[in-house]
């Protein structure tokens, strides 16, 4: 009896180890399966919170010179400023401050989508025009011994075609045409790009002694170009390329094609990828009216669906400025006529409006300017000046001022105004401009709230002209 109650508790104890076992396993099995679930909700979770994380940079990327740009025009924030944010797809959100304009978007499509914008380096610049690297070691020692912190060169201008060691393949097939004698002769293929200088080696040059380069690109007066290329020149209804009397009668780029504007903005890209600091666009703008048939008219497209000339210039810059300065960071600058800071006729006609030119989102605007390039009897912010070119302080302030209201927009563009530099002895009623008529020009910028400035001397001499 005794062995048989053994056997019995051996059995009991077999069965007990067995339940415990079980209920074991049972609570793995469901501490397993819980984990699993709390794997999937923390995996689900993070992937949200990445989402959301997105989203908001997204948002939030804006351009970073809007801030910059309207402390350095001197001007306050205005509230009222028109602003819209766009995102292409794959894009970052860009602050664009232009209104949306359908007719635009209809005629060239949307803005180029922004995959980065990178805070833009803004260059507070005291500069001078050296065209081609013209008196380059004279340059070079007056910056070193004043103020002068950059350097103006061409990389493409209307006369003389690309002058750096460019690879671009549109520029070195085309032929340069120059007049001579009254007329256009071909220069032969490839000569486009003359070579004229090696820009790295310019850009380590200057960068050795603390100098900016900008590089300075003529738009849409390009004969050259117009004569490679008649599709891509200004045309009547009938397809005929046009000349333009004010112009020196020669042909136009079209500022409404953006294949020009294609070949311009890949230029500059291949320019910053030589070390310039700073890209400058001028002649960003249509020609004057008159042509050498005065039954011609510009042809563009029908009326009811083709944009303004100003809507086109916009157009071209907001295009540049998202494709050279927001992925880059590198400042894009525009140069524009002086008198449509006080007249709006004259912006219409070459499509420069003062108002909205200064909201494409680039990082400066240079209006040139000159008291010499104002006709006798200009009225500027209620002032009358018989004689302009005598009066290089008053007419530089007024001009300014007289544009002041539009300048103090939120997002705004620097002002940095062109300063004449030259005499112009082709006026019957001028001045000899020296370092005191210079001056004069300098402090009138200051007055007027500015700080920044450019000295223009077509042959790049100096002397005796700022020290």
């Amino acid at each position: 009896m005794g062995y048989s109650m053994s056997r019995e508790k051996k059995r009991a104890r077999i069965r007990l180890l067995r339940n415990v076992v079980a209920v074991l396993f049972v609570l793995c099995a469901i501490l397993l399966i819980a984990d699993i679930i709390c794997m999937i909700i923390l995996i689900s979770g993070k992937g949200k919170s990445k989402d959301t994380a997105t989203d908001i940079t997204t948002t939030s990327a804006t351009l970073p010179s809007d801030t910059a740009d309207v402390s350095d025009s001197g001007s306050d924030a205005s509230s009222d400023a028109t602003s819209d944010t766009s995102a292409q797809p794959g894009g970052v959100e860009v602050k664009e401050y232009l209104p949306q304009n359908d007719l635009a978007e209809a005629y060239w499509g949307p803005l180029p989508a922004v995959s980065e914008v990178k805070p833009v380096q803004h260059n507070e610049i005291h500069g001078i025009y050296i065209a081609s690297c013209m008196h380059f070691e004279e340059n070079l020692e007056l910056a070193k011994n004043t103020d002068i912190n950059a350097f103006v060169i061409d990389l493409k201008d209307e006369g003389g075609g690309v002058y750096f060691n460019t690879d671009n393949e549109l520029a070195k097939s085309m032929h340069l045409w120059v007049e001579e004698g009254g007329e256009w002769k071909d220069k032969g293929a490839g000569s486009y790009v003359t070579g004229s200088y090696n820009l790295e080696n310019v850009v380590q040059k200057c960068h050795e002694n603390n100098i900016k380069v900008i590089g300075r690109i003529v738009c849409f007066n390009d004969p050259s170009m117009a004569r490679n290329h008649p599709e891509m020149s200004i045309q009547d209804e009938a397809g005929n390329s046009m000349h333009f009397n004010l112009e020196g009668k020669h042909q136009f780029l079209n500022p409404y094609n953006s294949k020009v504007w294609d070949f311009l903005i890949d230029l500059a890209l291949e320019a910053i990828d030589k070390g310039v600091d700073e890209i400058q666009f001028d002649y960003v703008r249509f020609p004057t009216i008159s042509t050498k048939k005065y039954n011609e008219k510009p042809y563009f497209g029908p009326e009811d669906t083709t944009p303004s000339r100003i809507d086109a210039i916009n157009r071209f810059l907001q295009t540049a400025r998202r494709r050279i300065q927001d992925p880059t960071g590198i400042p894009v600058t525009a140069d524009v006529f002086g008198i449509i800071l006080s007249s709006e006729l004259d912006g219409k006609l070459i499509g420069q409006g003062w108002d909205t030119v200064g909201l494409t989102g680039i990082d400066s605007l240079c209006p040139m300017l000159y008291p010499s390039h104002y006709a006798d009897n200009t009225q500027l912010n209620g002032k009358m000046f018989d004689y302009p070119d005598l009066y290089p302080h008053d007419v530089m302030y007024n001009a300014l001022m007289a544009g002041k209201t539009a300048a103090s927009q939120e997002g705004y563009a620097t002002v940095r105004p062109y300063v004449q530099a030259f005499t112009a002895t082709w006026i019957t009623h001028h001045l000899n401009y020296k370092v005191p008529e210079v001056k004069a020009q300098i402090q009138a910028i200051q007055d007027a709230g500015y700080d920044e400035w450019i000295l223009w001397n077509a042959a790049a001499n100096y002397t005796n002209r700022y020290e």
